[in-house]
């Protein structure tokens, strides 16, 4: 009972508001995951002869998730919170 509390516990800790985890990044990895999927069935079922139809609007707002997701998280590296910047250079100027 421990062990699944402490993964409970872990898990509950991604939806805090000061974590390490980039939730951006996590909703585009599994938008991915699913567009990945999607190809892989597409493959499977063509090579046995069968055709799989995919709404083309299904896989159209998986695409845009995953670019939406990913591109907002780099694009938040990229112009970031300026402070934290300052803070990481005092922190590299104090160490030398």
């Amino acid at each position: 009972m421990m062990f699944f509390n402490k993964k409970f516990m872990a898990f509950r800790d991604i939806f805090k508001d000061n974590n390490n985890i980039n939730e951006k990044t996590i909703v585009g990895f599994l938008a991915f995951g699913m567009m990945a999927i999607f190809a892989l069935t597409d493959i499977v079922t063509g090579v046995l002869g069968n055709h799989l139809v995919i709404e083309e609007f299904i896989y159209n707002s998986f695409l845009i998730v995953t670019l939406g997701s990913f591109g907002i998280a780099e694009i938040g590296k990229v112009f970031g919170n300026k402070s934290d910047n300052k803070k990481d250079e005092e922190v590299s100027n104090d160490e030398v």
